[in-house]
């Protein structure tokens, strides 16, 4: 996944540099969309504003940051980072960069093997779960290949789904269900 070009050979303006982290024994994989800037300077997966939020989240469900980074699996449909978008925020991978890195989230499922999955932003939640709006996925467990799927929704500050309190209440009820199902601490 290092050596990767595939993107850069096709024309996308990416930064290569494919970032994850984690142990191939974890029983919990967070599937993001792609790195951001600030994982790029640091090496680490949501190690920038939207990481402080996501452990903030996973706190709250009995997670500590440290060991969890030590313990389970952090990666992104995308590896590398896609560059700023045109508006707020970073650019969304297109269908086609996703398409160039599904053999590398493929090799990671098959190698780590987690039990739980929690596919974070509406790009991970439909790579797992198909077309589905973030009212119906958020807040609920699916399973599929004998996995519990947990998704959340994207912790940008640019994530404006997040300021309405039924979002809110769903987010809630996706914390209580992974602290039930991963066994948060």
């Amino acid at each position: 996944m290092r050596w990767c070009h595939f993107c850069v050979d096709a024309g996308y303006p990416i930064t290569p540099r494919a970032i994850f982290s984690g142990s191939v024994a974890a029983r919990i994989m967070i599937v993001g969309q792609a790195p951001g800037e600030r994982e790029v300077e640091r090496g680490l997966p949501f190690s920038g504003p939207a990481g402080h939020r996501l452990f903030s989240w996973l706190a709250q469900a009995g997670f500590e940051e440290s060991k969890f980074r030590r313990e389970q699996y952090i990666t992104a449909i995308t590896k590398c980072f896609p560059g700023k978008g045109k508006s707020r925020g970073d650019r969304v991978p297109t269908a086609a960069e996703r398409k160039l890195c599904l053999p590398f989230l493929a090799r990671e499922l098959e190698l780590v093997q987690p039990e739980l999955i929690i596919p974070i932003g509406g790009v991970a939640i439909r790579h797992f779960l198909g077309k589905i709006k973030l009212d119906e996925a958020i807040g609920q467990v699916y399973e599929r290949d004998g996995r519990s799927i947990v998704p959340l929704p994207h912790p940008s500050g640019a994530n404006i789904w997040l300021n309405r309190p039924k979002s809110k209440n769903l987010l809630h009820r996706a914390l209580i269900i992974l602290q039930k199902t991963g066994k948060g601490g």
